[in-house]
């Protein structure tokens, strides 16, 4: 898998099968992995914050999950198809698991993880949860009270090869930053919205919808309150940044600029 940068975010370069494949490889090593699936925002925030770039500075790996990314990573190059959807990652993955793989959840309501093991031991019998945390993770990236130690605790304890988080941007890439080195082994994958889908709680855009870029769009309309404000304004500066970086020919390429 090769790496190319949009606005100074390094991307990997990949598919699902690809993925799918690199992540039980990752899962076999005796340390810990970070795994986010990234759109226009975070990429924007990344590029507009400094300690949001110092946060996401720690991840192994950040895979294009919005369709305009993918547009500009061929323009560099990169020959993809299709983008690398954490939602549709999650439910391919996790339908495809093979025994003996074992995964934990955290983050979500208890209803969405006790919807989320029963989507997906009724698709695959044969994955495995071993364990999940629901209760509210904070700003910082630390759970509530004595859950902040039980937690990795726990996760040290069951070593779940595949960790699962659903915290919502940005405090899910807070708490990967802040555990990442207290967690002994497994692949951290920070997936958001990815939950709520894929339990049925929230709908999400229609394929055509997907394809054209647009689900920002279906997202927004359907919870305006929540995600107008926050679309409006990271789309807007990921263009103004588009137009900025593009004229200086720094909006995409082969290696990140170092700033």
């Amino acid at each position: 898998m090769k790496t190319l940068h949009v606005l100074n975010a390094p991307l990997t370069v990949t598919d699902y099968a690809e993925l799918s494949a690199a992540c039980l490889c990752w899962a076999r090593e005796p340390r810990c992995f970070t795994a986010e699936f990234v759109n226009t925002q975070i990429v924007t925030l990344r590029r507009h914050e400094a300690a949001f770039r110092a946060t996401m500075d720690t991840y192994d790996f950040l895979f294009p999950d919005g369709m305009p990314l993918v547009w500009c990573l061929n323009r560099a190059g990169a020959g993809l198809r299709d983008r690398v959807y954490g939602p549709t990652f999650m439910r391919k993955f996790l339908e495809n698991s093979p025994a003996g793989v074992t995964h934990y959840l955290l983050g979500g309501s208890a209803e969405c993880g006790a919807r989320l093991k029963e989507v997906f031991l009724r698709r695959n019998p044969n994955v495995k949860f071993v364990g999940g945390f629901h209760g509210r993770c904070n700003p910082d990236g630390t759970l509530e009270g004595a859950a902040e130690k039980e937690a990795v605790d726990e996760l040290n304890r069951l070593s779940p090869d595949f960790i699962w988080v659903g915290f919502g941007t940005p405090k899910q890439q807070a708490w990967a930053q802040r555990h990442k080195s207290l967690i002994k082994r497994g692949v951290i994958l920070t997936v958001g919205f990815a939950f709520d889908a894929n339990a049925g709680l929230k709908p999400d855009a229609p394929a055509w919808m997907q394809r054209g870029g647009l689900t920002w769009l279906y997202r927004m309309v359907t919870e305006p309150r929540r995600l107008g404000p926050r679309y409006l304004k990271w789309n807007s500066l990921f263009l103004w940044y588009l137009l900025r970086d593009g004229a200086r020919g720094r909006a995409w390429g082969v290696t990140p600029i170092t700033r």
